[in-house]
């Protein structure tokens, strides 16, 4: 049962078994026997790691022996937003550490919602990775230039990605569902050399074929020298050698095959520190994309910290995220590899054949580490899934969630529902830094509604309007006493290693100076509104540019939604801020259960519930009824494009929106003409 305590309510509290055991109390030890570090607690240690963030990534490379020269030096321009150059003389291969692993034992469990279990050792990792390598080489990539996919979350785009990063290519890719001028916005910027495509996806029980999708790309890429057809429906290749015959096109297959396969050594190009690994793509849903350059050893060296310290990934460990390839937990659960865990992938619907679909993998594969967006843990409780009783999640250690902030009711949800035994975090970051500022911790209690700690090495502090800081501890003091402050804009005060490069083709780095350090000089403001609390941990409280602010009181979204989804009624909502009589009034659009309407009652509950928890400033004035919520492609409620919708602006990309024709349904709604 949770335990209250004076300031919130613990739900759950490592014992010390369990925090002797994890990989970031034998980072501790490390620490203490090898560098000046003397603290025992997490907030100690996030302390050393930001007042000796040259020395703390220093260990990070060496702690988890990094394949690769490190340099003599760790940084150059210690103090620039941008500008810092971490580890100049550093030579490394982001495939090489990724595939350092060897053997027999699983690199990667793939499912589908079609049944398929696929498996590949490390060896037949590798080795399929040192063929593909060598195709792409004969096809004259080298370093520097990019390779797309456009493919499910599978095998396939963990092969092409690995054999692109050897041979120092740039790798970026989409998913399939993504529409023909989704991608062109994206790939077309990138001018890539070679597409790795596949014949379609499966997704709710359909079978959606992509292959003309595929020709529509192939034609519309000027520069595109050499396309691959990758074959993942479970149909006959003849409609698939037809195209790739059209498009003097390769199928994917015949390179594996024993008279074309090339097994000549595996030679990994040694890149900088700082040198082009991914590039990543903002939603895109206020224009063009932008296309975000992610670093080699930055990619590297966060992932190893999040991966290994905060969510307590090892070799014995079956990791799991529900993701897609067109959103950055597809980079980040993959870097799992270089730990030697076991990746379980899942492509399809969360849903479907069954709803318990993800939880009977997570039975079957043995799951030690399960993630998913806060939407999905929204869903299975709205569609009343008890795993607590319909399975047995015995391996199930660790719980994480992103996407969106997740739920005080949705942790009620984990600990009552799926398992009490857990250690469930919620984590915060995003495609711009492909990692998180605020995350789990293994060591540390969870809180209901707050993500456990910030970062290891992420300066973080939340500024008022005006730049000063709202934390009431500075970054000197590893106090656990502090007093809740106020609400803010989720700021980083110094460098780290994830930071973009740039953004692609943005010459001077404008683009990209303006996306995050316009706003305080020399400080790097993420976009994200919240606060830290009492134990050190986090809540966010939704996107600052989605903040509502009625009266000048500035609401975050995330806190009308927390008080909504206690209604039993409500599937989900999404609530924006209407310009109305020199003021703002905060309207939420419903979207409710099967069988249900919004009549005068179930309002009255509505604004009951918000006013009963929150303030009366977060009452809407305006309460409607949707069928639908338009939200991007990675699944996030897209409240920007609502706004826009509502005072009759045009939404510039729809293309980045799983589903556009949604937002039909906000235009010229005549409540939103009355009091």
């Amino acid at each position: 049962m949770p335990i209250s305590d004076s300031n919130s309510t613990l739900l759950w509290r490592p014992s010390q078994q369990e925090i002797e055991a994890s990989t970031l109390y034998s980072f501790m030890n490390y620490l203490r026997d090898n560098f000046d570090f003397r603290g025992n607690e997490y907030s100690e240690l996030h302390a050393w790691s930001i007042n000796n963030k040259t020395i703390f990534w220093k260990a990070i490379w060496l702690f988890f022996d990094v394949q690769g020269d490190m340099g003599n030096a760790l940084i150059a321009n210690a103090e620039a937003m941008p500008g810092a150059q971490w580890f100049p003389n550093a030579q490394l291969n982001f495939a090489e550490n990724l595939l350092r692993h060897q053997g027999n034992h699983a690199a990667i469990i793939e499912r589908g919602e079609d049944g398929r279990r696929n498996i590949l050792s490390y060896d037949e990792l590798t080795q399929k990775v040192t063929i593909f390598a060598n195709h792409l080489k004969k096809l004259g990539v080298q370093k520097g230039d990019c390779v797309a996919g456009f493919l499910p979350n599978s095998h396939y785009a963990i092969v092409s990605m690995l054999a692109t990063a050897s041979l120092g290519a740039i790798w970026t890719s989409c998913s399939p569902d993504f529409g023909f001028n989704g991608v062109l916005d994206r790939f077309a910027q990138i001018k890539p050399k070679v597409l790795i495509a596949t014949d379609g996806y499966y997704y709710a029980g359909k079978c959606i074929h992509s292959l003309d999708r595929v020709k529509q790309i192939r034609l519309a890429l000027d520069d595109l020298e050499s396309l691959i057809i990758t074959p993942y429906l479970n149909q006959e290749d003849s409609e698939l050698n037809k195209t790739a015959q059209e498009l003097d096109a390769t199928h994917w297959d015949t390179l594996f095959s024993s008279q074309n396969a090339d097994s000549s050594p595996l030679v990994f190009e040694p890149m900088s520190f700082s040198d082009p690994l991914y590039v990543l793509y903002s939603s895109g849903t206020t224009g063009k994309p932008k296309c975000i350059v992610h670093s080699v050893g930055g990619t590297l060296l966060q992932h190893l910290k999040e991966i290994s310290l905060h969510s307590n990934v090892t070799t014995d460990s079956n990791l799991f995220y529900y993701t897609t390839c067109g959103w950055m937990m597809w980079n980040w659960l993959v870097s799992g590899l270089a730990l030697g865990a076991s990746l379980i992938l899942f492509d399809g619907s969360p849903f479907h054949p069954r709803k318990t679909i993800l939880f009977d993998i997570a039975d079957e594969e043995n799951i030690d580490v399960f993630g998913a967006s806060a939407k999905y843990y929204s869903a299975c409780e709205k569609f009343e899934l008890k795993p607590i009783t319909t399975h047995k999640l015995t391996s199930l250690k660790t719980i994480l969630s992103t996407g969106s902030p997740l739920s005080h009711e949705s942790f009620d949800y984990l600990y009552q529902q799926v398992k009490p035994s857990v250690c469930v975090s919620s984590i915060s970051g995003g495609t711009d830094i492909i990692s998180c500022f605020a995350l789990g911790c293994p060591i540390l209690p969870v809180y209901r509604g707050e993500l456990q700690c910030i970062g290891l090495g992420m300066d973080v502090d939340f500024f008022s309007e005006t730049g000063q800081s709202l934390n009431q501890q500075s970054s000197q003091d590893s106090s656990q006493d502090r007093k809740k402050q106020e609400k803010g804009e989720l700021v980083c005060r110094q460098p780290f290693p994830s930071m973009p490069t740039g953004f692609w083709s943005d010459v001077g780095g404008n683009k990209y100076h303006s996306a995050y350090f316009n706003r305080f000089p020399n400080i790097w403001a993420h976009g994200d509104y919240g606060e830290i609390t009492p134990h050190g941990g986090v809540i966010i409280h939704g996107r600052s540019d989605a903040v509502l602010n009625p009266g000048g009181v500035r609401i975050g979204t995330a806190e009308i939604y927390r008080q909504v989804e206690k209604v039993e009624s409500v599937f989900e909502s999404i609530a924006i801020g209407q310009q109305w009589k020199d003021d703002v009034r905060i309207i939420l659009f419903v979207r409710l259960k099967d069988g249900y309407q919004l009549d005068k009652a179930l309002q009255d509950l509505i604004k009951t519930t918000i006013k009963t928890n929150t303030t009366p400033r977060h009452v809407p004035n305006q309460i409607i009824q949707v069928e639908d919520i338009p939200r991007t492609l990675s699944g996030k409620i897209v409240e920007l494009a609502v706004r826009n919708v509502i005072h009759g602006k045009e939404v510039l990309n729809k293309e980045a929106l799983a589903n556009p024709e949604a937002l039909d349904l906000y235009k010229n709604l005549p409540e939103l003409e009355c009091e």
